[in-house]
């Protein structure tokens, strides 16, 4: 059995942000397929309902006089058994008017802005009469707009399971990763590359994760590392943040960078964050079994 959602609503009340939601939460989404192509996806969504079980799809103003379709489609998907909830996304005119000015956008009408309103709403009627729910997205933030989706769809996920969050460890000497929006640099930790012992194993490897662990300086910079990245998460969730990568660099990424960002998943998965954990650079080094750096 396939659940759809049917996302329509105002341009500029956020339609398209809720449809990038849905997509966070693994919906399969589509937007502004023609009313007659959908019932053939519903057909391909149908026999292959394990991967299409969670879908939602846009119709909106832009499908023009293929909305006159609409309620033959809501028959087709009735008479096919299909369990559907329509979504109407809506917003006071004078705050889409607002949003307008700041995104600087054209109306999809082709019209003014405050003319587009107006004809939009007339032609957006036949969905907004029949909608399961409809959202006022005028006073919401990304984060409650969040939140209200996941109720309107039955998922059953705490605040914590919204933001994915990726550690990754880096060699300073081969660049800061493109997609870091936290970087912390933990050089200032005695190098274990220097000890003969250690030089040719990873942050990885017990002796070299003691060899730091001994060290005081790291045992107070991971206390307040840590603590400051878990009480900054919660408002990262309340902002709507989906995605948060956290890099962590030294010299090489071959040792310290290794185990702090170990450490640190190790710490984040134990607060029930949902956590991927990549060592960008820990094989750099290697060439033919040998150590080139």
């Amino acid at each position: 059995m396939i659940r759809l959602y049917i996302i329509s609503g105002m341009s500029g009340a956020g339609k398209s942000q809720a449809l990038k939601i849905f997509e966070d939460f693994g919906f399969v989404c589509v937007d502004n397929m023609p009313v007659q192509m959908i019932v053939d996806f519903i057909d391909i969504c149908i026999k292959d309902s394990k991967k299409y079980k969670n879908i939602a799809i846009s119709i909106d103003s832009r499908s023009g006089e293929h909305l006159s379709w609409f309620k033959n489609f809501l028959t087709v998907l009735k008479n096919k058994e299909v369990s559907y909830k329509i979504i109407f996304f809506n917003a006071a005119n004078d705050i889409i008017l607002k949003r307008y000015s700041e995104t600087r956008r054209r109306h999809p009408s082709g019209k003014s802005v405050s003319e587009g309103i107006g004809h939009e709403r007339k032609i957006l009627d036949t969905i907004f009469r029949v909608a399961d729910e409809v959202v006022d997205t005028s006073d919401l933030t990304i984060g409650e707009l969040k939140k209200v989706i996941s109720i309107l769809a039955n998922i059953c996920r705490s605040e914590k399971q919204y933001l994915n969050i990726s550690v990754i460890s880096f060699g300073y000497k081969y660049g800061i990763p493109n997609d870091a929006d936290i970087v912390y640099d933990v050089r200032f930790i005695t190098n274990p590359n220097y000890v003969h012992e250690l030089k040719y194993k990873t942050g990885r490897d017990k002796s070299v994760q003691k060899y730091i662990e001994k060290q005081e300086e790291f045992k107070v910079f991971f206390d307040a590392f840590s603590k400051l990245i878990e009480i900054t998460l919660p408002d990262y969730i309340r902002e709507g943040k989906s995605y948060l990568t956290v890099a962590i660099g030294c010299t090489g990424g071959r040792h310290r960078s290794v185990f702090t960002a170990e450490k640190l998943a190790a710490f984040l998965k134990s607060r029930k964050y949902k956590v991927k954990l990549n060592h960008r650079d820990i094989l750099r080094c290697y060439n033919n079994g040998k150590i080139n750096c």
